[in-house]
């Protein structure tokens, strides 16, 4: 029987993944049926892990597309600091403990997937190397403004520099890093990243879409010499639907690569955090995502508790949600991440 085009299972794009550490290191794309449900080894053991390890899992579909732009980018084990570099720890821990940080991507293209391809690739090594040139004396948190501001803004430079793509393509860049006790989240465009809180899911929203018609963007925008015009919803001179983005050389000073940063303390009532290209906030709101993942994640984690299985609550969310926005007639490419804040099994991507 033929696959069907719409299925999420069947890979359309390639999802990037990078696990590095002491023992070992690689970088790989998963093409295959049978890469994108490989699990890997399972949780790396941190000494910050104040409210317990997390689980992860993607999935991605070209939907109803021509062309799968979006891309994934995984990197378990990103770096490793001194907790008060990463703002400290909220349960009492020695001093000088070390927190692992867990960095999570979702780049989603337009015009070409050549854009977000690459920032799946550089994006995690180059915040890396950013922050590392910092100092103490900033602040942790200025020094992760910096950090990623100066990161992205250098991958920018690359794709221009390296011919990687035409002046039209560009990509989101939404970048996330998961502690112990802080999440910090760093976004350029319009893919989002949402917090789910608590027995009734409280829903926090950790970014902001980028998008012309926000009153500061287009303030910027205008006073750039720019227009924002209504074509099938508010665009940067009638041609781009977010105000921010990486690439895009030909709608400078307009359309610019720089993130906003945003940091959220961890709490013990944290159930999961979703990250996703537009292909599924388009057609599902903050709330509906939360009631639903959090509910499949709940009978999940409750069925592997019974049964003593190891299979990824996480990974199945993020198929489910794919699926459902498909049903719901989601007209663009679509990439979900889901971190489970509470979990118990290995990762899958």
């Amino acid at each position: 029987m033929a696959s069907d085009p719409l299925d999420p299972a069947v890979p359309h794009g390639e999802v990037h993944r990078v696990d590095s550490g002491a023992s070992s290191s690689s970088s790989s794309f998963f093409g295959s049926d049978e890469s994108r449900s490989t699990t890997s080894s399972g949780e790396i053991p941190t000494p910050e892990a104040c409210f317990g390890p997390v689980g992860w899992g993607s999935a991605s579909t070209i939907g109803r597309r021509r062309e799968m732009e979006d891309f994934v980018d995984v990197a378990p084990d990103f770096i490793s600091i001194p907790c008060r570099d990463i703002g400290g720890c909220t349960v009492e821990l020695p001093a000088g403990t070390i927190s692992g940080l867990r960095f999570f991507g979702v780049y989603d293209g337009h015009g070409g997937s050549q854009v977000a391809k690459y920032c799946a690739e550089r994006i995690h090594e180059v915040v890396a190397k950013e922050w590392e040139k910092g100092s103490d004396g900033e602040g942790w948190k200025r020094r992760w403004e910096v950090a990623f501001r100066d990161g992205f803004e250098r991958v920018d430079d690359e794709v221009i520099a390296k011919g990687v793509a035409p002046d039209i393509v560009g990509s989101t860049a939404l970048a996330v890093l998961v502690s112990g006790c802080q999440i910090i989240s760093s976004n350029c465009g319009d893919s989002r990243a949402v917090l789910y809180r608590g027995d009734q899911t409280e829903t926090i929203q950790l970014t902001i879409d980028h998008k012309p018609d926000r009153e500061d963007e287009l303030a910027r925008i205008e006073r750039e010499g720019g227009r924002v015009i209504n074509w099938k919803g508010p665009r940067v001179l009638g041609v781009l639907a977010m105000s921010r983005s990486l690439g895009d050389r030909y709608m400078r000073p307009w359309i610019i690569p720089v993130p906003e940063v945003s940091f959220h303390s961890r709490s013990s009532d944290d159930e999961c955090l979703i990250l996703a290209s537009d292909g599924l906030w388009d057609v599902m709101s903050n709330e509906e995502v939360g009631e639903v993942a959090c509910r499949l994640l709940r009978r999940h984690r409750q069925k592997g508790l019974a049964n003593g299985t190891l299979s990824s609550p996480a990974k199945a969310v993020a198929d489910h949600l794919v699926k459902l926005a498909l049903r719901k007639f989601s007209s663009d490419n679509i990439t979900v991440i889901v971190v489970d804040l509470k979990s118990q099994s290995p990762n899958q991507l």
